[in-house]
């Protein structure tokens, strides 16, 4: 993992950036202690990714600020089974807290679990303590197998995001179903976002990531995304601190017809709502500065990529 960080910042530096036009805050990042590395990897001597990895990426690309998203969630996937989880997905959290400490002034750290998990609501508890975790949580429906199609996961989703709004604590969601365990996903499932979990945090900012997909953009992450088109259209209270994020959601096999809806969507949402995103610089990824590049492919204006650019969500203002 730390070789394909390396490999990134050799290729970005063959290029100037110019600041002005880099964002002033990457909106969606994460780190992995050696340990997550391990389990996501395979590899038993991987040493992760650290936070002087990211500054390094954040460095080359310009950019002032990221958001950290704890992977301990990873420890409780559905599709896998780890000894002594909590413990885990405790050490995960404590890791992340002690590495964005480092970078007071560049970085700030979302707490994650699997809310399914009958310890999430401890650790809610327990990270809204931490000096550096309580700005925020962060879920990610598909590896926690949050099946929107099924009431008792909605309730039990319900109760953390209520939670969350009680601690004043902001949600980052990985919204899009598990792809692996092929639940469905589109329209119908984001109608129960609206109106079922979304009324249970009205005091604090919720941000979809990936444009309310996986990465990428298809047909069922736009049928997804309309439902919140709509109800911005129309003025819905329930979106009213709803931000979005476009991390990998544009990539190299990115169609212009689907440039093209892209575009349209953003502006139907409202260019103000978009926050840049570009995700953990491993398996694939793009880092930062690519990723931006990347998403700068798409037929939007200047004057609406400096908005972007510019756009900084709440909890990230220090």
């Amino acid at each position: 993992m730390r070789a394909t960080i390396i490999c990134a910042l050799i290729l970005l530096s063959l290029s100037p950036i110019h600041s002005q036009t880099a964002p002033k805050v990457d909106h969606h990042q994460h780190l992995f202690s050696p340990a997550a590395g391990a389990l996501v990897t395979g590899n038993a001597s991987s040493p992760g990714i650290s936070a002087k990895d990211l500054v390094a990426l954040l460095d080359s690309a310009g950019i002032p600020k990221a958001l950290v998203l704890s992977v301990a969630y990873t420890w409780g996937s559905a599709n896998r089974t780890v000894e002594n989880e909590y413990e885990k997905v405790k050490a995960e959290n404590d890791w992340t807290s002690q590495q964005v400490a480092q970078y007071p002034d560049r970085l700030r750290g979302f707490c994650s679990f699997n809310p399914l998990k009958e310890y999430a609501f401890d650790e809610l508890a327990r990270c809204a303590k931490d000096p550096q975790l309580h700005f925020g949580l962060k879920l990610h429906f598909g590896n926690s197998d949050v099946d929107l199609d099924n009431a008792q996961n909605v309730e039990r989703v319900r109760k953390v995001f209520q939670a969350a709004n009680e601690r004043r604590m902001p949600i980052v969601v990985h919204m899009h179903t598990s792809i692996s365990k092929r639940r469905k996903y589109g329209r119908d499932q984001a109608q129960v976002f609206l109106s079922q979990l979304l009324p249970a945090a009205p005091d604090i900012p919720v941000q979809i990531a990936h444009l309310a997909g996986s990465g990428g953009y298809d047909e069922p992450t736009d049928a997804a995304l309309n439902v919140f088109v709509e109800a911005i259209a129309a003025k819905d209270v329930r979106v009213k601190n709803l931000w979005f994020d476009v991390t990998a959601v544009v990539r190299s096999s990115t169609t212009p017809d689907q440039a093209q809806r892209i575009a349209t969507r953003l502006r139907q949402i409202g260019i103000s709502r978009i926050l840049y995103g570009s995700d953990a610089a491993a398996g694939g990824n793009p880092a930062p500065r690519e990723g931006w590049a990347a998403f700068r492919q798409l037929p939007l204006t200047d004057k609406e990529f400096k908005t972007i650019a510019g756009n900084v969500a709440p909890y990230m203002r220090w």
